[in-house]
């Protein structure tokens, strides 16, 4: 749009404006925000010789006309803007009764949430030897909720937008943040997932006290705040979570019926057999599936003795042979029965039936049927026998998987077999993730011996699953064999990159104490004839980086320590 010279001043053109608009009865001052605005402002957008505002006539004055009148709008929208009702007043956040946190924790705090993706802290491609200190912030959170401490009240927003971003920071955040940050949640759109995240939106959940509170938000809370509810009694009194939920389990939605079937899980004991008994004649598949789950994970129970029953039938010991042979011959067919118990008929594409369904019943049935079954035969004796007609593999997958159901570390350890075997997965882990699940039966100390023999035999290539069920820090043993298995690596000129996900891990699992005894893999190493171009630099990062995090880790639980 061209603008033609006006032949008088603006602001005296504005004036006149003005004076017409009060002498028609101000029908130009329409409320703030109203179309007259927009219309001037979709004339200077498209130009006056193809929109003319209302007001202002056609022809070569019309630019001149439409910045005036735009002048006169703009004061108008500026200073003649009606005020606003009041609102209430609002309630100040409620008091944070934990100790604050001690001022170089707060300062390490605001570094690492300095770092977070979009604040300019973090960067990508190469890493180089600078530690990435949003993967510390979990690992802090969870020590500064151990500690007990609070956040200073300025962290909040920071602490607020980087659960906003990570998700799996939530929890942890929520914790540490405290009453302030749901109050703070309450008055900023951005942040309205904490009150999603917290059961009631923030509200303390009844206690056993409180018997009529507890039915009213039973029948009448949210989902959420129900679910919580549940727990929360499940957790302290399992009988009343149990009654509670048989109060209105018959008019509850069948996806709700699963996820507070689920809440059972915590304390399951013998007294829920009745209530999961009936359970297993719900009408929703998925409730009668987990309520037969359930009973399968108490040894004593009816539905365990019945698929003990079945898999027996199905599994016995072969004298005929020269070696002892455990002899398997699969179910027929799945009768109303054995759905009624849980076992899904239907097997998935690419899978046999009868294999499907004696997978199912082995799975189900106690551990301890066997050594009755076998011979009165030990777990390690039952797994060593050959298994005629190449039913091996069906056989010791279910085994595992009710050794996982089960928690039943005896059967774990058979199955593991020494960390050194061939594959080093023993006879009845098919896989990582069923290697891992069967670590995660075995105590901590154990766990990080067979980890680190893995380790110590067949690499670092498998390894990255089985870390991950390893309690952090990780034990001496397993410290070493992860270092020296890198160092390994390193001088046999490997890539880093492909280490790199072991590197991360050892950052954040690797006992600080370890930090001066990797000073030595700071240096560049001399590259092999085969070695990669430039992966000597890239370890020598790796490990500045490494030794830099172990540092940072022990100066954070120093802070955290502080009094």
């Amino acid at each position: 749009m061209n603008r033609t010279p006006a032949p008088t001043d603006t602001a005296a053109t504005a004036s006149t404006d003005t004076a017409a608009a009060d002498a028609s009865g101000g029908s130009r001052w329409e409320e703030p925000g109203g179309s007259h605005w927009e219309e001037l402002v979709t004339a200077a957008l498209l130009g006056t010789a193809r929109r003319t505002p209302s007001g202002i006539p056609a022809g070569r004055e019309a630019p001149t006309a439409l910045l005036d009148a735009a002048a006169v709008e703009t004061v108008r929208r500026r200073a003649g803007m009606r005020p606003g009702r009041s609102a209430a007043r609002v309630e100040p956040a409620a008091a944070d009764p934990r100790p604050l946190l001690p001022p170089a924790a707060a300062r390490r705090l605001a570094m690492l949430l300095a770092d977070r993706p979009g604040t300019g802290g973090g960067g990508g491609g190469r890493r180089g030897s600078a530690p990435d200190l949003m993967e510390l912030l979990p690992q802090w959170l969870a020590t500064a909720n151990r500690r007990g401490f609070a956040p200073r009240p300025e962290a909040l927003p920071a602490l607020l937008d980087a659960a906003r971003g990570r998700t799996d920071l939530r929890p942890a955040v929520l914790t540490f943040a405290g009453p302030r940050a749901l109050w703070l949640a309450r008055l900023n759109a951005d942040w309205r997932f904490a009150l999603r995240s917290t059961p009631g939106g923030g509200a303390a959940l009844p206690g056993p006290e409180e018997p009529d509170r507890i039915r009213e938000l039973w029948e009448e809370g949210l989902f959420a705040e129900r679910v919580a509810l549940l727990s929360g009694i499940r957790a302290r009194d399992a009988t009343a979570a149990r009654e509670l939920l048989a109060t209105t389990w018959a008019t509850e939605r069948a996806e709700d019926r699963l996820m507070f079937l689920d809440s059972l899980r915590t304390g399951l004991h013998a007294a829920d057999e009745p209530f999961l008994e009936r359970a297993l004649a719900d009408r929703s598949r998925n409730v009668r599936a987990t309520a037969a789950e359930l009973l399968s994970a108490l040894p004593g129970s009816a539905l365990a003795g019945r698929m003990a029953e079945r898999a027996q039938s199905c599994v016995a010991v072969d004298h005929t042979q020269g070696t002892p042979t455990i002899a398997v011959e699969a179910p027929h067919e799945c009768d109303p029965g054995m759905e009624r118990d849980g076992v899904v008929p239907k097997a998935p594409a690419g899978r046999g039936e009868r294999s499907w369904w004696l997978g199912q019943l082995v799975e189900a049935a106690p551990l301890g049927t066997w050594s009755r079954r076998l011979g009165g035969r030990t777990p390690e004796e039952i797994v060593a026998l050959p298994v005629a007609d190449d039913w091996q593999g069906e056989l010791h997958a279910a085994w595992c998987r009710a050794a996982v159901r089960q928690r039943d570390p005896s059967w774990s350890r058979a199955l593991l077999g020494v960390p050194a075997a061939p594959e080093a997965g023993g006879p009845g882990a098919v896989s990582l993730a069923e290697r891992a699940k069967l670590l995660g039966t075995l105590g901590a100390a154990e766990r990080a011996d067979w980890v680190a023999g893995f380790i110590a035999v067949h690499g670092l290539s498998e390894a990255f699953q089985l870390l991950g069920v390893c309690t952090v820090p990780w034990s001496g043993p397993l410290g070493r064999a992860v270092v020296d298995a890198l160092n390994i690596a390193r001088d046999a000129g490997s890539y880093p990159w492909s280490f790199s996900g072991v590197m991360g891990l050892a950052e954040r699992c690797l006992d600080p104490s370890e930090a001066p005894h990797l000073e030595t893999l700071t240096a560049i190493p001399d590259e092999p004839e085969n070695a990669a171009p430039g992966a000597g630099s890239y370890w020598a990062e790796s490990f500045q980086r490494l030794v830099t995090t172990l540092r940072l880790r022990a100066a954070m639980q120093r802070e955290l320590e502080e009094e």
